[in-house]
């Protein structure tokens, strides 16, 4: 095998890795980066002995370790990490929504969306069927946050 082709295996093994624990989740480019490696090194063993085998494997094992711990002090993960804050919030249920609170939808529940219930906008979500927008509508339960609401034929619950 030629030294450049063993150089470029190892340095490719080395991108592999490090694109793994960068970008690359799932553990395949970290599988052939590690095998790239073990090959580049295994193979400088049979061809150069092992002095220079020892002294590969030993540069690898180094490379491998100071690009882990540039990545780690040049704030790299901040370039990758969300930077945003989520001001979203789930429904705040004020006393006053109860089963059997009534209301018009604001949006189409397919089968979530918006609706105004007692003057109050929260998302609901429509139990058997879609509906469609400015709808009157009927609260049938509350688990949680989550609202179900049928369409109600009654339209003079329709704002």
């Amino acid at each position: 095998m030629n030294t450049t082709l063993l150089i470029i295996c190892l340095l490719l093994g080395v991108v592999l890795l490090t694109l793994e624990i960068v970008a690359l989740p799932g553990g395949v480019a970290g599988i052939f980066g590690a095998l790239l490696i073990a090959f580049g090194v295994w193979q400088t063993y049979a061809l150069f002995g092992n002095t220079t085998g020892t002294i590969v494997l030993l540069c690898a094992i180094a490379l491998c370790v100071l690009i882990l711990v540039l990545l780690m002090k040049r704030k790299t993960w901040s370039r990758f990490s969300l930077n945003e804050e989520s001001d979203s919030k789930v429904n705040q249920l004020e006393p006053s929504v109860k089963v059997g609170s009534t209301g018009t939808t604001i949006s189409r529940l397919a089968p979530t969306g918006k609706a105004l219930i007692d003057g109050q906008q929260m998302e609901v979500h429509a139990v058997n069927k879609f509906i469609d927008p400015d709808r009157p509508i009927e609260v049938v339960a509350i688990e949680g946050y989550r609202i179900d609401v049928v369409e109600s034929s009654d339209n003079r619950f329709h704002e």
